[in-house]
């Protein structure tokens, strides 16, 4: 038997596929949340893309209370670079919607396109990473970390004591993966 050839969607996944097969028992109601949920997910990727694109341009929108507006034109009068990947090890890295360490003042600044309650502890991350990623020393710089959602902004200029724990975990948990890693070869 041939089987039909399908190569425009060849490494895609349906919604309703097999990989996530939850969906066969869904009412027609948790259907309908999952899928608003998914297109939900994917406008938050496209806002992303576009902010990116701004910032990059250095392209300010016009200017408003809304969650978007504020988060490009800060990134933008800030000079700071969008999507930046933040690397410690292949166990744990992560890209910060936008970064800028000037002066000894480190800014990381997080859209959130949902509604979904956050926390600032994914900046803290960020922040942890940059340290290590750029051998700085917490105590020796300033944090401002912004989240940027429903319209509002969240500050927080975190401390060494709240980064250098999360920065001795990643160590520590990269060891033990590593380790476990190590006794799978």
């Amino acid at each position: 038997m041939n089987f039909n050839k399908h190569s425009k969607l060849e490494g895609q996944h349906a919604f309703l596929g097999a990989s996530k097969y939850h969906w066969i028992r869904y009412s027609e109601e948790k259907l309908a949340e999952s899928y608003s949920n998914f297109l939900a997910t994917q406008k938050g990727t496209m806002l992303h893309e576009f902010a990116a694109q701004c910032i990059r341009l250095g392209q300010k929108l016009p200017k408003s209370h809304k969650t978007l507006n504020m988060y490009v034109n800060d990134a933008v009068g800030f000079k700071m670079v969008p999507e930046q990947l933040l690397y410690y090890s292949d166990n744990c890295f992560g890209t910060a919607d936008s970064i800028v360490f000037r002066n000894g003042l480190l800014r990381i600044h997080d859209l959130k396109t949902g509604t979904t309650p956050t926390h600032m502890e994914q900046l803290e991350i960020y922040a942890a990473l940059f340290c290590l990623e750029y051998k700085m020393k917490p105590s020796e710089i300033d944090m401002e970390l912004r989240i940027y959602q429903n319209d509002e902004i969240l500050y927080h200029k975190p401390t060494a004591e709240d980064i250098v724990p999360i920065m001795d975990k990643i160590i520590t948990f990269d060891k033990v993966i590593n380790k476990i890693k190590a006794e799978e070869e």
